[in-house]
């Protein structure tokens, strides 16, 4: 399928696209924005432990709070996740869950989300596919945007580019090791938010956060109004309270969920599980009211 033909299927697919989320990541997070609101971030990897099961989590996650959703491509050598994030990956690809079944699985279910879906990949899948062939075929089947973590900023023109084109937005990562001047550089060329990690090394479950993430989001907001989502280590309530304390616009959830989706008994334990922390992660990310 060329870029011609996927263009063509998401114009005749335009109708039925804007049923479920039809915002922009940029728009959703402006929407929230006006009311005061954070973005709840929920990511998942695709496949694990089933594509079923997939569906069934997104639309979920939806009903449970999420207001972006990131959807892990599984990869063989994912280097910047932790062991929980690669052992889903190892069963999703297991399972015989490749990019052609992610693209067809957002076609199927993305016209009964309501929060724009962010595929997480690294750059080899988009690479074999084709990067404009990629970009047009995600954005057919309902993507909103892209994250891609093995990209180094001065390697993103082109993707940017081809984002644009294809009315996607790619979303950068920053650290707490970026320079201060490579980090505001990051943050002019952004798109629909800024990601800080919040740790250095992998993701994965954390025991608190790292106090340096208050100064991080304040320096990063002295070089950007775009909003800016805190991810990497984010697993418990009182996490997600403690970054929006601290003035993060989006937080981001990934190995939590992960385990409990990928690592119980059964699928039907796995989702009211992950329902649960959902319910609570959301509650968690109220502002809460200054009073005088």
């Amino acid at each position: 399928m060329d870029v011609s033909l996927a263009n063509s299927a998401h114009r005749r697919s335009g109708a039925l696209a804007t049923t479920c989320s039809s915002q922009s990541v940029s728009e959703k997070f402006a929407e929230l924005r006006e009311k005061n609101e954070v973005a709840l971030i929920p990511f998942i990897v695709a496949g694990d432990p089933d594509i079923g099961t997939t569906e069934r989590a997104l639309k979920l996650l939806c009903e449970t709070g999420a207001d972006v959703i990131e959807l892990g491509v599984p990869y063989s050598d994912p280097l910047a996740d932790g062991p929980v994030i690669q052992a889903a990956a190892t069963r999703a690809l297991a399972g015989h869950t490749d990019l052609q079944s992610v693209i067809d699985l957002l076609a199927r279910v993305t016209p009964s989300l309501t929060a724009p879906i962010v595929l997480f990949t690294y750059y080899n899948p988009i690479m074999k596919r084709g990067a404009n062939k990629f970009m047009g075929e995600i954005k057919a089947a309902g993507a909103a945007g892209l994250v891609v973590p093995d990209v180094p900023l001065e390697e993103t023109k082109v993707l940017r580019e081809l984002a644009t084109a294809n009315g996607l937005e790619l979303v950068l990562l920053t650290t707490p090791t970026t320079p201060t001047e490579r980090m505001g550089a990051i943050a002019d060329v952004t798109q629909g938010f800024l990601y800080l990690v919040s740790l250095t090394g992998v993701t994965g479950e954390r025991q608190a956060v790292q106090g340096r993430v208050e100064q991080l989001l304040k320096d990063i907001k002295t070089k950007t109004d775009k909003p800016v989502a805190v991810g990497f280590g984010i697993s418990a309530p009182e996490h997600a309270e403690q970054v929006v304390s601290w003035g993060a616009d989006g937080v981001i959830v990934g190995s939590a969920l992960v385990k409990l989706l990928g690592g119980s008994e059964t699928a039907e334990e796995g989702l009211a599980k992950m329902g649960s922390l959902m319910r609570s992660l959301k509650a968690a990310t109220v502002r809460k009211l200054q009073t005088a």
